[in-house]
């Protein structure tokens, strides 16, 4: 991993994963707290390299310090399940023949550790050494896999969760993240003139900032590219398109586009959570609900996708809720309600809608 300044986080990290690998490849790029401290405890290999606003760089110089046959890399800010933790030799043992694996991401946002307040998503964390992987891009880099796989195939995912608190308020505020990305990406930008993927999360801090109309200029630009390059957009640019417009408010600008996302990925619980939103909110109750309804079948567990923890479980029966309650069927409203807090106990619309009705 590579690592600034994490005193804070560091210790936990390393104690999630320590058992389980064989070394440990830290690559500072100026820390002047205890990080370094913190991880010679752990008996880590500890090497400097100079930072060149480039993560991929950083990361790629921490490869070649590596000699084990797999390869896990984390951040600082991540930790590894202590039960699943158990099991990953084991599963290394069994996937000889693949050269690179997925984890279970989990995201926590908002204020505090809450995994209801979570983002849920496989993510490509393993992979064997000396095959040729490599980062790209400066900023939310990501392995070269189409380079080295060729067509990609489905990357076999493994029931390994790891905790990424890195986007939680207070590690956003300390670290002046969003500032540093958007300056990053927008020099990146400069140097690719045209790279969707970067639009994408250039549009991903923008709405992170809250600032939803340039948001929704460089996630329709990224989406945009992607059709010029004849690639099918990723689904998360649809998840942060209808997101972006929901927050504007603009029900008559996701609507029907919402259709069109969904016929691109029909699996995909959230694109279905957010029509059901726009009827809503378009007093089209009866077809809101039956599409909270589907949202509850299909559940939330689909980790090919970025998925919000709860759109396929107690926030699809609270919002059932509220069309019944449109409906003036109180009963029905109380139930699904009710439902919603059976799920997730004190969750706050639900209590609220309840004490209200």
């Amino acid at each position: 991993m590579i690592v600034k300044n994490e005193e804070k986080n560091i210790a936990n990290c390393l104690e999630s994963i320590k058992d389980i690998i064989d070394e440990i490849i830290i690559v500072d790029t100026g820390s002047t707290d205890k990080t370094v401290e913190i991880c010679e405890t752990f008996n880590a290999k500890i090497f400097r390299f100079e930072w060149n606003n480039s993560f991929s760089d950083a990361r790629n110089f921490s490869l070649k310090q590596a000699t084990g046959d797999w390869i896990l890399w984390l951040d600082a800010d991540e930790e590894m399940d202590l039960e699943d933790k158990k099991q990953l030799k084991d599963f290394l043992a069994q996937s000889d023949e693949e050269k690179i694996l997925s984890i279970h991401l989990i995201n926590y946002m908002g204020e505090q550790k809450d995994i209801h307040q979570t983002f849920h998503i496989a993510h490509t964390r393993l992979f064997k050494n000396n095959e040729g992987f490599k980062f790209i891009y400066n900023i939310h880099e990501t392995l070269n896999v189409e380079e080295v796989l060729g067509e990609i195939k489905e990357i076999k995912v493994l029931p390994i969760k790891v905790y990424h608190y890195g986007y939680l308020d207070s590690e956003v505020i300390n670290k002046k993240k969003l500032a540093r990305n958007l300056n990053l990406l927008k020099e990146e930008l400069k140097e690719e003139k045209h790279s969707p993927w970067i639009e994408y999360h250039i549009a991903s801090e923008y709405y992170r900032e809250k600032k939803y109309v340039e948001a929704f200029e460089y996630v329709n630009q990224s989406i945009a590219n992607f059709i010029k390059d004849k690639r099918l957009p990723p689904s998360l640019l649809y998840k942060l398109k209808y997101s972006t417009l929901l927050s504007l408010g603009s029900i008559e600008g996701a609507w029907p586009g919402i259709d069109s996302a969904i016929r691109l990925y029909p699996d995909y619980v959230d694109l279905h959570f957010f029509k059901g939103i726009i009827l809503l909110l378009k007093e089209q109750y009866d077809e809101a609900l039956k599409v909270f309804e589907s949202c509850i079948k299909m559940g939330d567990k689909n980790l090919k996708h970025l998925t919000l923890y709860g759109v396929g479980g107690h926030i699809a029966w609270f919002y059932k809720g509220a069309c019944f309650e449109k409906m003036n069927n109180v009963e029905e409203a109380k139930r699904a309600y009710q439902k919603s807090l059976s799920l997730v106990p004190n969750y706050t619309p639900a209590v609220e809608a309840l004490e209200k009705i």
